[in-house]
Parts: C-alpha cells; structure tokens; sequence
C-alpha cells in the first residue's frame, strides 16, 4: 500500500492470493505480471494505480474471482483480457478506468458486480458472455462510448441504472430471458433509437421495467417473433 516508486512487479509461482490493498496507490507503477498460482485479487489490490499500464495473466491462469474495486481508478490502463477462469468480476472492480477502450470477458464469468465498468468512458464495446445471469446495478453507468451491445439469453435482470447515461448506445439487443430491467437503467440514452428483442410484442410487455427508462421505451422495438 501506498508505494509510490514502485514501477513493475512480478507475482511469483506459489502465490495463491493477492490480498486486500495489496498495491493500493502505488502510483508510479506500470506493469504487473500474475502467475498462474493466483486464484483471487482481492477487494482494492490495485486501487488507484493511476500509472498502470499492462497486466500479464499467463495462459494457465487459475484466478477465478476478482474483488471489490480491484482496479479501481486505474486510469492509464487501456485494455485488459480476463483468463478464462474467472467467474465473478467483483462490484467496482473497473470502477473510472477511464483510458481503457477494449476488454475480453470470458465465458466462465456468471456475474458482472455492481457498477463494475462504471466511468470507463472510453469503452466503446463489450461483449457479455453466455452464462451472465444478471447484470448489476450502475454496471456500465457513464460508459459514454459505448455504442452498441448485445445482451446474451442466460441474463434474466439488468439492474438499476445498469446502462445509466450510455450516451452514445444507439441500440441494443435484449433476449427474451429478462424479466426485469431496473429503473434508470438506461435513463440518459439520448442517441438509443432501436432496441432488438429476440421475443414476441406480448413478452416485451410483460417485463418489469422500473421508472425513468424513456429511452429505452420510447426507442423503436424490432420483434423477432410476431
């Protein structure tokens, strides 16, 4: 925590854990290099790591969670790929990384936590894998780039204020799995003008959709079942 003139380190063989504000505001620090060993980043590793650049997960990686603001205001990082033996992406985990423009997400993820992406506003595409079950609150809030994303059929919720203020999403693929969409949850979506259901009208109708989403229902809706 809080060492400033560290610039590069590499996390050996053996290591299982990294722990919670391991490298906290080590704000010279550019490149990191994760050994295979690694299971879990935990809650604010490399919280506020404004110089960092490059993380290295090497193709055996076994790290399967990534906590709570991880990498939270990691504002030089400009792309990432998650190994694909991640499930859960902890809530704030990418929270104001505001220079990353790409990241892969792999089909073992099931969860995207809370606000997890919110303030990448450089992000101008993701694609959430098949096997996501929900979509948390504030999830991709202020992700102002973003221009289009496609929502796979294991999602049933999309929490509140999920796509809050995705200025630039013009539209949006929803499948027929979702039974609730959170209020705001794309409040602020001045450009969305089409939204792509894999369902019937009478299903769109049906689904829970919270207050303050004028833009998603006032958006043209193209049906792929009549």
């Amino acid at each position: 925590d809080r060492c400033s003139s560290l610039t590069s380190i590499s996390i050996p063989n053996g290591v299982t854990s990294i722990g919670r504000y391991a490298f906290r505001n080590c704000s010279s620090l550019t490149s990191i290099s994760i050994h295979d060993s690694v299971t879990s980043i935990g809650d604010g590793a490399f919280d506020r790591c404004s110089s960092l650049t490059s993380i290295t997960f090497g193709d055996g990686s076994q790290l399967t969670s990534i906590g709570v603001n991880a990498f939270y205001g990691c504002s030089g990082l400009t792309s990432i790929t998650i190994p694909n033996s991640v499930t859960s992406i902890g809530n704030y985990a990418f929270l104001s990384c505001i220079s990353l423009t790409s990241i892969t997400i792999p089909n073992s993820v099931t969860s995207i936590g809370n606000g997890a992406f919110n303030g990448c506003s450089k992000l101008t595409s993701i694609t959430i894998p098949n096997g996501v079950t929900s979509i948390g609150n504030s999830a991709f809030q202020n992700c102002s780039s973003l221009t289009s994303i496609s929502i796979p059929n294991s999602v049933t919720s999309i929490g509140n204020q999920a796509f809050y203020y995705c200025s630039s999403l013009t539209s949006i693929e929803i499948p027929d799995s979702v039974t609730s969409m959170g209020a705001y949850a794309f409040d602020g979506c001045s450009s969305l003008t089409t939204v792509y259901y894999t369902g019937t009208e009478a299903q769109w109708a049906a689904i829970s959709i919270g207050s303050d989403n004028d833009s998603l229902t006032n958006a043209t809706k193209v049906y792929a079942q009549s």
